[in-house]
């Protein structure tokens, strides 16, 4: 006897849109806190975005990061911060810290004689500190990045616009990119909320959400289009329901598998990788909510057309002659 595992019913009768006016409010809200969050917080930039040195240190005693703060304190770095790195992956004998020093002059690093003068500060408090990596990015390729970053996802989420236009309807596309623009801005606001390390990681991980969000929800769309077609004579609202119902079990199989892989990335995968895939696990689960409920409401208070199976003109000859009897317009 074979055993399915099913987290949907094969059947569902779930009336989505009876709170509809209330998840609107929700996700408004949202993005207005979100909008918030980030002018009033800002971002946590790396080291990609703000420019500036970052030298990543190892070591088998235990620190305080107070002690390494003092013992640095009087080489009058610019713009210091130090952080404890911490990862389940690592053993009773590694300890890691990060030291940012901001932007001093145009190249954006610390020169060598300045990197040897922390080497030397931080181990006269911890002679086992070895620098596991230093990187460097200047002010004007930080500036360059931060704007190449912002083009990349207006781009993308122009070109899924243009896409679901030419393939359904404005109605659609209009809806389609709303919940994008959802998805992004709840996410980078976690970002600013938390303070989470803000880098090209993470431009990279908004990227892979606005795919994936873009392609559940055409799913959704796809099978609206067919619904249409199949039940002329239902109100919208109900079409709406009954796909919705249709494709949730896909969506949500999509959705915890995914989440699944995440998780686990996000505990095994290390600190390094941890803000691209924390930005992924968020945006699958706004993702899911946005396409359920925004994307759908919009495209229903827009209205649709009923005629999807409907020729144009010209057409209408030629499929007379095709099937052999007249066609029939739809109602």
């Amino acid at each position: 006897m074979a055993f399915r595992l099913k987290l949907v019913p094969d059947e569902t009768h779930i009336d989505f849109f009876r709170w509809r006016w209330l998840t609107n409010g929700v996700s408004i809200v949202a993005m207005i806190v979100s909008v918030i969050l980030v002018m009033t917080m800002g971002l946590n930039f790396g080291i990609d975005f703000k420019g500036g040195t970052t030298i990543r240190t190892e070591s088998s005693n235990a620190f305080e990061v107070s002690e390494y703060r003092e013992a640095l304190s009087g080489l009058n770095l610019s713009d210091l911060s130090i952080t404890e790195v911490f990862d389940p992956g690592f053993g009773p004998d590694r300890h890691v810290a990060q030291i940012r020093i901001g932007t001093e002059n145009e190249t954006g690093s610390v020169t060598p004689d300045e990197l040897n003068r922390i080497e030397s500060a931080l181990k006269e408090v911890d002679p086992q500190v070895t620098f596991a990596s230093v990187e460097s990015v200047g002010p004007k390729v930080s500036g360059e990045l931060i704007k190449t970053a912002f083009y990349a996802v207006g781009a993308a989420a122009f070109g899924i616009l243009l896409y679901i236009w030419l393939r359904f309807e404005w109605q659609f596309a209009v809806g389609a990119v709303t919940a994008l623009i959802h998805d992004v801005l709840l996410t980078v606001g976690i970002f600013a909320a938390f303070q989470i390390r803000f880098d090209l990681s993470t431009i990279a991980a908004l990227l892979t959400i606005l795919g994936y969000s873009v392609n559940d929800t055409v799913v959704v769309f796809d099978r609206l289009r067919e619904n249409l077609v199949k039940f002329k004579t239902m109100p919208l609202i109900d079409v709406m329901n009954l796909t919705v119902n249709e494709t949730l079990s896909r969506t949500v199989m999509t959705g915890v598998t995914t989440a699944l892989a995440l998780g686990a990335m996000l505990i095994w995968g290390g600190d390094v990788i941890r803000g691209f895939v924390f930005a992924m696990f968020w945006g699958v689960g706004v993702g899911i909510y946005s396409t359920v409920y925004l994307a759908k409401n919009i495209v229903l208070s827009l209205g649709v057309r009923r005629d999807w199976d409907k020729p144009v003109r010209g057409e209408k000859k030629e499929l007379d002659e095709l099937s052999g009897t007249p066609f029939q317009d739809a109602p």
